[in-house]
Parts: structure tokens; sequence; C-alpha cells
């Protein structure tokens, strides 16, 4: 017997998307991670122990917005167009990680962009983390969109 939806009585399920078309959509987030002034320009030097943490970073990110539906349970796979990863040092405690996810599909990159972010500022504590244990990954945000039903987004506008 096939269970509907108003069997569940937790309402889980994953969103059919088979109606919605096919179409170019980007998400792009970011993530800050505060550190200590020496552990950042350690970073940005790439003066580390377990070596280069801003290339670690965007591999990092790479791989995790390929494998996001692993991660987040009710996320659809979906073919990714492109990654990109960017790391900055706005100031002397302060590493800013941004990523934008490319697709074309039935349902948008949010969520890809979003892990991915998160997964490279994890991939840089995770290297500092020896040196500097009072480190925080702060912001993980979504910053922008475009593309589905709901249009563009951005972050800030009304």
């Amino acid at each position: 017997m096939l269970v509907t939806m108003s069997d569940d009585p937790h309402g889980i399920r994953m969103i059919n998307v088979g109606g919605k078309p096919v179409t170019q959509r980007t998400a792009q987030a970011s993530a800050q991670l505060s550190a200590r002034p020496e552990t950042v320009a350690r970073i940005r030097a790439g003066d580390l122990e377990k070596g280069d943490a801003v290339a670690t970073a965007r591999i990092a990110g790479i791989m995790a917005a390929k494998r996001t539906s692993e991660i987040v349970p009710l996320c659809h796979p979906l073919p990714l167009d492109g990654v990109e990863v960017a790391v900055s040092f706005p100031n002397s405690g302060l590493v800013s990680i941004e990523t934008v996810v490319r697709t074309t599909a039935r349902t948008g990159v949010e969520m890809e962009a979003l892990v991915a972010a998160a997964a490279a500022a994890l991939a840089i504590y995770d290297m500092c983390k020896s040196i500097d244990p009072d480190m925080t990954v702060e912001q993980i945000r979504l910053e922008a969109k475009t593309g589905g039903v709901h249009g563009a987004y951005v972050r800030g506008e009304a």
C-alpha cells in the first residue's frame, strides 16, 4: 500500500519538482571565520603545519557543494554547472568565504552554496585548530539567488 502525506504524522517529504521547468539558477552564500590576528596572518601566508588552508578551503567547498544532497536530508541531488569559492581577508582577525553555485535544473542551489561556504570555513578551522582553539565560524548565510518561481533575491533588498 502506498503511504500518502496525509498518512504521515510528521509531514516530512521531499518536494516533487517534476512539474517545474528547467531553468538556469545561481546562488551566492558566505561564511566568516574569526581568529586571532596571528592565525589569520599564517592562513594568509600559507604558513600552517597542514599546508595551504586557502587552497584546501576551495577544494572543500567544491566537494561539499557536489555532495549536498548526501548531507541535507530532503535536498535534491543536482547537476552543478559550476562552483566557485573565494577566500579573502577583510581585516586582521577575519577570514571571509564567498561561494557561487550554478545549475540548470528544476530547483535552486541555495543549499549547495551554503554547504560550500560552511565546509570551506570548517576546512580552515580544521587546519588551524591546534594553534587557535578560540576560532569561530559565523554568519553562514545566503547572499543572493537567481532563477526559479520566486525570482531573484539579494540580501538587504526589500
